[in-house]
């Protein structure tokens, strides 16, 4: 049975959960060409926190309202936003600073965490704000990306992609896991960081032609940056950063 997987909420400083609300990408579906405006909602197993698949609802011309549902195979254990949520909480730096925001005056507010699927790599993003007590306008304080091996934040979402593509969370480089991702190409090719710097600038590029795109309703154009930002960042899954 699966069962609509779960983001963790901050009540008045206890933690707490409900269920994730589907969101709107624009993607191409695995196998298929055309770029289509999709309602993503992911999926766990009854009383587990692991992504057992998720269903898209689409929304474009014959197409409109059917669903697609995608399943991973049981020999692959992914992450569920609970569990990524984990990995926040237990980073040291991170874990420090919002418990210091937390403090009298303050708190920490955490925004939806969207799951996005790009092609076999899934792509958790999340913003935190600090709401002050004396304004009632929260604040953005941070961007947290992850994938199932990689954990990176930073204050914009540029800056936190680079430091996910470079392997690093804030100054801190994450360690892989000790089995390979399922998730993550496995074949990998040595780069320099002058050409890992052009690739990390092109994906920057390609988001925000994204964001501006769609924000003027250009949506077949958004779509084209977002395709190139999909193969960017399988660019930079294969490079092999050199380590000192």
């Amino acid at each position: 049975m699966w069962t609509v997987a779960q983001q963790g909420r901050s009540q008045g400083g206890q933690p707490s959960s409900d269920a994730i609300d589907p969101f709107f990408i624009l993607m191409t579906f695995p196998g298929e060409s055309k770029l289509e405006f999709v309602s993503i909602l992911p999926f766990t197993p009854a009383n587990r926190n692991n992504l057992i698949g998720w269903i898209g609802g689409r929304s474009d011309g014959d197409t409109y309202g059917k669903l697609r549902a995608y399943h991973f195979p049981k020999t692959r254990f992914v992450d569920g936003p609970l569990q990524i949520e984990a990995r926040i909480d237990q980073d040291p730096q991170l874990s420090s600073q919002l418990t210091l925001w937390n403090q009298q005056g303050s708190k920490v507010i955490r925004g939806n965490l969207l799951v996005i699927p790009l092609d076999d790599t899934l792509l958790f993003a999340g913003p935190m704000y600090l709401q002050a007590e004396r304004s009632p306008m929260p604040e953005l304080r941070l961007v947290v990306l992850a994938t199932q091996d990689r954990l990176a934040y930073a204050t914009t979402f540029d800056e936190a992609l680079r430091l996910l593509l470079e392997g690093r969370g804030n100054g801190s480089i994450t360690a892989p896991s000790e089995a390979p991702s399922a998730l993550t190409p496995t074949t990998t090719t040595s780069g320099t960081p002058d050409s890992i710097s052009t690739l990390i600038e092109r994906a920057n590029q390609a988001f925000a032609d994204y964001r501006r795109l769609t924000a003027d309703g250009k949506l077949a154009e958004a779509g084209t940056k977002l395709e190139e930002l999909k193969r960017t960042i399988e660019e930079l899954n294969r490079v092999e950063v050199p380590r000192k």
